[in-house]
């Protein structure tokens, strides 16, 4: 009872903080949340626990919610058009190559004990690879948001800051800031995947292990290619990003 309620309590600090900071794009925000939500209960889950391909209804969850959830919380605009077409189409390169990764790696998606209990209580048993490579896609969505948001709004300002520049000059502008987007937000994923296998790390410095032989854990071998694959998406997503916005903002300058 006392975890529920010091739940509770974050629970409404954590939404009043986002109304009182952000005002109306806080309250955006959060009904984009929920919405996210309501479609990997309600779609995503539900698809997967009926048989069906993990990959295909995590890009269509992807495809679902990206749009409804951008132009919920940034707008209606040239500027949200060039991040939702730039995300949708990093999403795609990166479930290939995340499907190449995992099969090229021999991943089976059974080293947690929670795969081991789905495919015991689940009749007729899961597609844990296609479950593991739904994971990293789903992941992969959130962190998205940020990189492609804030490089097509960068692009968009240095265009109305300097309406002389050419689209490659906006293209190479953006693009310099982009690298160190890349950097930071690489390295936020890295921490992120870290801290959550950070209890089999200890046990694995306790134990007193190679690298060699930490890596043909499963475990590990699973968190290596999520960082990789999630990476390269990410790294992906910011030359595309830039290309569209850079490319709708020169046909807009034309056309005026």
């Amino acid at each position: 009872m006392c975890g529920a309620a010091h739940y509770s309590c974050f629970h409404c600090f954590f939404v009043l903080g986002t109304i009182v900071i952000a005002r109306w794009k806080g309250v955006a925000a959060l009904l984009s949340m929920c919405f996210t939500f309501f479609v990997i209960f309600k779609f995503l889950l539900p698809q997967i626990l009926s048989g069906q391909n993990p990959i295909i209804a995590a890009i269509m969850t992807g495809v679902f919610t990206v749009p409804v959830t951008y132009y919920a919380s940034h707008g209606f605009n040239l500027k949200t058009h060039s991040a939702v077409l730039g995300t949708l189409i990093a999403l795609i390169i990166t479930s290939l190559l995340a499907f190449f990764a995992i099969d090229y790696a021999h991943l089976t998606g059974l080293s947690s004990e929670d795969a081991a209990f789905l495919t015991v209580m689940v009749e007729g048993g899961l597609n844990m690879k296609g479950l593991l490579l739904a994971g990293i896609i789903v992941g992969l969505l959130g962190i998205l948001d940020d990189v492609t948001v804030s490089q097509a709004a960068i692009v968009f300002k240095l265009k109305e800051n300097a309406p002389h520049l050419s689209f490659s000059e906006i293209y190479t502008q953006a693009m310099d800031i982009g690298k160190d987007h890349i950097g930071s937000v690489v390295n936020t994923l890295v921490l992120v995947y870290a801290g959550a296998a950070l209890p089999f790390l200890l046990l694995f410095i306790v134990n007193q292990q190679t690298l060699a032989m930490g890596i043909n854990y499963e475990v590990i071998s699973e968190e290596i290619v999520r960082t990789l694959v999630a990476s390269i998406g990410l790294m992906l997503a910011v030359p595309v990003t830039t290309f569209i916005a850079a490319l709708q903002k020169k046909i807009t300058y034309i056309a005026t």
